[in-house]
């Protein structure tokens, strides 16, 4: 065989795609180095088409033979179709058909891809078609003889040039025994009819003779009629047929394929390639290859190269790289693959990532702006409600002592109970808004879920079994530890609620390691160890379109009067102030897990004293306090008075001041409120201080913003009575900061 058709060969080699051939006895004739690599195995020439299939699936043979014996188009699009590798594994391919007539047999040649596999193109894979080569002799001739066009196949196959031969009759490339033969096949061509798969006899040039296969079809003018005949013609030489049979098989090959010769000059090129780059393959054998591809190919392979196509337009290439030496020297083998389509596709990806991340950051921007403004709106509220609240719950004290065992101690007790719910309720709203206090202290989580069970197993009620699974050795975290019991309550509640029939409540803790692809860091969390806490409940769970507003505050799905909508909003706000943050996953029917992270740190625990000592009472001491509230300065100056204390009381922070500098006596402590008209709390204790050093300052608020941090925290030094305080709060809290004077 000459050196054309191995380097037909080889292009198959560096074929991208599969490439199978069979007989009609399912017998593999041919199959490249991409098939033995999708399959696996390279012992595939002169096998059966079974072994490309499942072994427990039906034969192939029968099929592909009724295939090819019946009425088909020329090249079947690609099909789904499950086969098998060496090692038995199975996969899903797409196979495109195309039968074949090369010399005495019928050839099926199948390109087959794997649908699984990255940059597998569909659309590609039906655009590819078995197409007439310009490697047949194509003429047409009028009615009489006289050839109208000579294309370069047919020079190549006579020996004539198109020059020589057009306006003369055919009669000259036709032995004298077959001129009767064609008479009679114009004949029936002039009258509509056509001859397929003709055998017959042409002369060369140079007088010999060579066996033909012909196609022979009618030529029709613009009006419609028969105005002369196309003939198709094949050289049936063992030299043409061998050619031509791996050329139509690189013909039916998806993907362009080039030959390059030492000179950097295309020596074969097959349909592919004129359909990428747009040149007719008569035009693309000798053209110099940096024409189409500008880099050339001597160069790696690689999917960075570019190409130029006949308009002057540019596409990325992927190209694949072989060689081969022939009776001309070598022969470099190019495998071409259009990458416009998968770049376009993963620039619309990464288009779209880009687009949902805007939309997160707008997202997660309203909401920042959302938890401010209600920030702002829930700290003018508190310090109003909360000094009002001081006031009822104190005086709803006084009726509880002064008038015990009365009708009137009975109304007061709910008149508490009230009142603390009230408390609760703005505690939460501050908590969620990121304006809460905070006194943060390293903490064992597993100790802080131990000592909060007890009081988590009477709120969820006997129906409900709460268990735990807690690792050992976990590092502290830093957080408040009121706020974080707060976090299990409103978890465990919820959870109840969502169980009425019964169920299973369970908290574990453990540690996880955020990396730069961990899911939380597009939440805004820094990579880094983070300690787990998991509530997990057997409920009801959530759709989807709840867990998308289950943080959002007042947001709820209970009925009227039986829930707030802040449970849920608390949580968030508390563990994100603690920097953390909280997930959310449910599904309807089968449960809902709460996951905290929160960050994990290496500062020693704190352990709480064993009790509270009981401070003793005032002995005389002077307290100077400063209240705006004419009711809430009342109740405080009378729960002092009979706590001990001797009062000086100012309704704002000038008058204040003034009593500070004309009093007589000592003043023992400052108890001022954080937030007064004409001058704020902390203005006035600097100015007290200044005139009476040995001072101790209690602040008191119900929204203690101006002597708090960025991050909630009190400023050092700073000591904070919250609104609303009961009696024993009050005088507890003034022991404390009169003690420490001490």
């Amino acid at each position: 065989m000459r050196w054309t058709v191995r380097l037909a060969e080889s292009l198959l080699e560096v074929a991208p795609d599969a490439l199978v051939v069979t007989g009609r006895d399912g017998v593999i004739r041919l199959a490249n180095a991409a098939a033995r690599d999708l399959f696996g195995r390279d012992d595939l020439l002169g096998r059966s088409v079974d072994v490309l299939v499942p072994v427990n699936g039906p034969s192939m043979v029968p099929r592909l033979a009724a295939y090819m014996e019946g009425a088909h188009p020329p090249r079947r699009p690609g099909q789904p179709l499950t086969m098998a590798r060496g090692t038995g594994a199975q996969f899903l391919a797409d196979i495109a058909l195309s039968v074949v007539d090369a010399d005495d047999e019928r050839l099926l040649v199948a390109t087959i891809r794997d649908t699984g596999a990255e940059g597998f193109d569909p659309a590609q894979s039906l655009l590819a078609s078995i197409v007439q080569s310009s490697h047949d002799a194509i003429v047409t001739t009028d009615l009489d003889g006289l050839v109208l066009s000579w294309n370069p196949g047919a020079e190549r196959l006579y020996g004539y040039a198109a020059g020589e031969m057009v306006g003369r009759p055919k009669d000259l490339i036709i032995p004298v025994d077959r001129r009767p033969d064609e008479a009679e096949i114009r004949a029936i061509v002039g009258a509509g009819g056509r001859v397929d798969r003709h055998r017959t006899t042409r002369l060369r040039r140079d007088g010999t003779e060579l066996a033909v296969s012909m196609l022979v079809s009618p030529l029709i003018g613009p009006d419609g009629r028969t105005v002369g005949v196309t003939t198709i013609t094949r050289d049936m030489s063992e030299r043409e047929r061998a050619e031509a049979r791996m050329q139509v098989v690189l013909d039916a090959a998806p993907d362009p394929l080039l030959g390059v010769g030492e000179d950097d000059r295309i020596v074969l090129a097959n349909a592919s390639a004129e359909r990428l780059f747009g040149f007719p393959r008569s035009d693309l054998t000798g053209m110099p290859v940096r024409r189409l591809l500008p880099g050339g190919v001597r160069t790696e392979a690689g999917p960075s190269a570019g190409a130029r196509r006949r308009d002057g337009s540019e596409l990325p290439v992927e190209i694949t790289l072989n060689t081969l030496t022939g009776e001309d020297g070598l022969i470099t083998l190019v495998g071409v693959r259009d990458m416009s389509e998968r770049l376009a596709a993963l620039a619309e990806q990464e288009r779209l990532r880009a687009e949902a991340e805007r939309q997160k950051n707008e997202v997660r921007q309203q909401r920042t702006q959302r938890l401010e403004s209600l920030g702002q709106l829930a700290g003018g509220i508190a310090h109003d409600f909360n000094n009002l609240l001081a006031v009822i719950l104190n005086y709803a004290e006084f009726i509880v002592e002064d008038g015990a065992d009365t009708p009137f101690a009975l109304d007061a007790e709910q008149i508490l109970r009230a009142g603390r719910r009230g408390s609760e309720l703005t505690h939460q709203l501050l908590a969620f808004a990121r304006r809460e206090v905070v006194r943060p202290k390293p903490l064992d989580v597993n100790r802080v879920i131990g000592e909060v069970q007890q009081m988590l197993t009477r709120s969820i009620g006997e129906h409900i079994t709460l268990g735990t699974a807690l690792v050992d050795g976990l590092p502290a975290v830093v957080a408040d530890p009121g706020q974080l019991e707060q976090v299990l309550v409103n978890l465990a509640v919820n959870a109840r609620d969502a169980m009425p029939a019964g169920g299973h409540l369970t908290i574990d803790t453990g540690l996880v390691h955020v990396d730069e692809g961990h899911p939380a860091v597009r939440e805004g969390l820094h990579p880094g160890g983070y300690v787990r806490i998991r509530v997990s409940d057997t409920g009801t769970g959530m759709p989807r379109e709840v867990i998308e507003q289950a943080f959002e505050p007042f947001f709820t799905t209970k009925p009227s009067g039986e829930g707030t909508g802040l449970g849920l909003a608390t949580v968030y706000g508390i563990v994100v102030q603690a920097g953390g943050t909280v997930q959310i996953y449910s599904e309807p029917g089968v449960g809902t897990t709460i996951s905290i992270l929160l960050p994990g740190s290496d500062a020693e625990l704190v352990t709480d004293d064993a009790g509270r000592a009981v401070r003793p009472p005032g002995r005389g001491q002077t307290v100077l306090v400063a209240e705006d509230e004419p009711a809430l300065r009342e109740v405080t100056t009378r729960i002092l008075r009979r706590g001990g204390y001797a009062v000086l009381s100012a309704a704002d922070g000038v008058a204040a001041l003034q009593l500070a500098s004309e009093h007589g006596g000592p003043i023992d402590l400052l108890l001022t409120d954080v937030v007064m008209p004409g001058m704020l709390g902390r203005v006035l204790a600097e100015r007290v201080l200044h005139l009476r050093p040995s001072t101790r300052v209690l602040f008191m608020s119900g929204y203690a913003q101006p002597v708090l941090t960025s991050n909630g925290i009190l400023d050092p030094g700073v000591h904070l009575l919250e609104k609303p305080f009961t009696g024993a709060d009050l005088l507890n809290a003034v022991a404390d900061q009169l003690t420490a004077a001490l």
